[in-house]
């Protein structure tokens, strides 16, 4: 942290309620220093691209359509907010929580995520392509049908996290644990497993041309199960 955010993070934040808020009124939030909390705003399709929200809070927020397209939100956190079609692409989201948030159909593209968490979000429809994502942690989430491709997981747990249909091609998933996790009809063209722990995924009635995909990961005897039972077979 550097010494003028270190003075900012000991001053009062300043705390709105239930107002309607735009470029003017978050210029003059900067404006007037220090952390920003807003609880229960209404940002939808506010223009705040390229402004200076560091460690700002948003706390079940309406969000609808709001531009934060290349603004700094480091060490921000999103409480309850509801985001559809939300543009962060470009955005300093580094060291960002999102919990309990849905930003569907959200872009976030080539935004910077190091160290960026989502917690019990909806990211239906998001598009992540391009981004910097060291550290990029996703728990109790639905990716159902976004874009993901050419991410690292790579040894890191991933916990109950719904990929159903998204793009996850060159998606490097190596020595990855998969805890109640949906893998089912993703696009996984080019993706690596190896070393990968697919026993708590849901792999969607996966068949034996697909298993290749999933090569020099572990499965479970279930799950070989029903690739043998593509052939006729049956494990005793």
């Amino acid at each position: 942290m550097s010494a003028e955010a270190k003075v900012m993070s000991e001053q009062s934040p300043i705390e709105v309620s239930e107002q309607r808020i735009g470029r003017v009124e978050a210029l003059g939030f900067t404006a007037a220093g220090g952390p920003v909390i807003l609880n229960g705003c209404i940002l939808e399709e506010a223009d705040l691209s390229g402004l200076d929200l560091q460690r700002w809070e948003f706390r079940n927020c309406r969000m609808t359509t709001v531009n934060l397209r290349a603004a700094d939100l480091e060490g921000a956190k999103f409480e309850g907010c509801r985001g559809p079609f939300a543009n962060f692409s470009g955005a300093n989201l580094a060291e960002v929580e999102f919990r309990n948030c849905d930003f569907n159909n959200a872009a976030f593209l080539e935004a910077k995520m190091n160290d960026t968490r989502f917690v019990g979000c909806k990211l239906t429809g998001a598009n992540l392509t391009r981004i910097a994502s060291l550290g990029l942690s996703f728990k109790e989430t639905i990716l159902a049908q976004a874009r993901l491709p050419a991410l690292s997981f790579r040894k890191s747990r991933i916990e109950r996290v719904d990929f159903g249909m998204a793009d996850l091609s060159k998606c490097d998933f190596r020595d990855v644990v998969f805890d109640g996790c949906s893998l089912r009809d993703t696009g996984l063209v080019d993706a690596r497993f190896e070393g990968a722990d697919l026993r708590g995924a849901d792999l969607g009635g996966l068949k034996l041309i697909d298993a290749r995909k999933f090569k020099g990961a572990t499965i479970s005897r279930q799950q070989a199960g029903d690739i043998l039972a593509e052939l006729g077979l049956k494990v005793q």
